[in-house]
């Protein structure tokens, strides 16, 4: 059976907006325990209702820059999926900045490419997710990595020595 760009990429987009939500939910609630302790009652409400919030609005905007994204030819593309994810990083901030976390240490590399990332919760790997992305996230990569190299043997541009 073979996969193609359309298919792996309508499958990774689901299997991401299936996943998004709650991953941004985990941002707010882990990074707040790890960085003040369990919250108070009160304050835990009002944290999980903002979470879920920003984790909603985070989620609409990864549904729309993948779509606007992907949909693009294979060689206008500039961002890919995970990237989308990282990006996304800036809802769960808003709301630990707003509760007033403490943001985290992070190392020289990490501060320098993702400056904003005050929090250190940009996704290195799919599974940093959810581990449901990794497979589709895998596969839209080959998938991809085909259309590319198909695309540049057409154009005479590989070397199939």
């Amino acid at each position: 059976m073979s996969v193609t760009l359309e298919s792996a990429t309508a499958n990774l987009i689901a299997v991401i907006d299936a996943a998004a939500h709650e991953w941004l939910v985990r941002c707010v609630t882990k990074t707040y325990v790890q960085q003040l302790g369990t919250p108070r009652l009160e304050v835990e409400e009002k944290l999980v209702a903002a979470a879920q919030a920003a984790a909603e609005q985070g989620r609409a905007y990864i549904a729309a820059e993948l779509s606007r994204e992907l949909s693009k030819d294979v060689d206008e593309q500039r961002v890919n999926p995970l990237q989308v994810l990282r990006n996304a990083v800036t809802f769960p901030t808003r709301v630990l900045q707003e509760f007033g976390v403490p943001t985290v240490r992070r190392d020289e590399m990490d501060a320098r490419m993702m400056p904003d990332d005050v929090f250190g919760l940009s996704p290195a790997h799919w599974t940093d997710v959810h581990e449901s992305l990794l497979e589709p996230g895998v596969i839209w990569g080959a998938a991809k990595a085909h259309k590319v190299l198909q695309r540049r043997r057409e154009e005479g541009k590989l070397d199939e020595s």
